[in-house]
């Protein structure tokens, strides 16, 4: 059994889409973010990080693992699914993994900080972070271009990049123009397993045009990124 320790996020997504995918049996435990939890003594000594997700492996004594990318590695790893075994192919999809780890996922929540979160609202760095976002969609539609899936494959990395960039609309980043890009994002939305995995804990969709509900987001995220 795996405790999933998690919140509806894109990187708490990651993690539930991977083992809805998988078919493992797990167990998954709400994290209140606006209300610190993850800042708590006995989170801490999961993540000493304090972010979400966190995954318990009980029946492998207990093994605890944090940040969502070696997350998805080893849920890979422990079924042999959704990454190669050879090494070009693993290599791949640990590229497009890191990827996402490095550029998609910081630069999308960066822009999310400046253009949604900030009471202070500053041009350049809403513009910068937006725009290298959309620099990095461009790197994903000209590789998908020739290519299904990230890895030829469906795999995690897949996952992870989906995870964040179906989001788009929340962080101001445009994907029009970008065909190959809508035509994966499309695809994933196709595959049950995965749209299961992003109503993990429970539903909360970042696009979502009611106004109350992004007002009471936001004010939760504003709480986050001030202590």
């Amino acid at each position: 059994m795996i405790k999933l320790y998690t919140a509806p996020t894109p990187n708490g997504w990651k993690a539930s889409v991977a083992l809805e995918e998988l078919g493992l049996p797990y167990e998954a435990i709400a994290i209140n973010l606006s209300e610190q939890e993850q800042k708590k003594p006995e989170f801490l000594k999961m993540n000493p990080n304090g972010r979400i997700p966190v995954i318990v492996d009980t029946e492998a004594d207990n093994l605890t693992i944090f940040e969502s990318g070696a997350i998805l590695i080893y849920l890979a790893e422990k079924t042999g699914k959704l990454m190669p075994s050879d090494t070009k192919g693993r290599m791949e999809v640990i590229e497009w993994l890191m990827f996402q780890m490095g550029g998609v996922g910081p630069m999308m929540g960066q822009a999310n900080v400046f253009s949604r979160y900030m009471e202070e609202k500053i041009p350049t760095a809403i513009s910068r972070y937006q725009n290298e976002g959309r620099r990095l969609f461009e790197v994903l539609n000209g590789h998908l271009a020739n290519h299904e899936y990230l890895a030829d494959d469906y795999s995690i990395a897949d996952i992870a990049n989906w995870c964040w960039v179906k989001t788009h609309k929340w962080s101001g980043i445009s994907i029009e123009g970008l065909d190959h890009l809508q035509r994966w994002v499309n695809a994933i939305y196709q595959r049950p397993a995965a749209v299961k995995g992003t109503k993990i804990p429970y539903e909360r969709r970042l696009d979502d045009t009611d106004e109350k509900k992004q007002a009471a987001f936001i004010k939760g995220a504003q709480t986050m990124i001030t202590r």
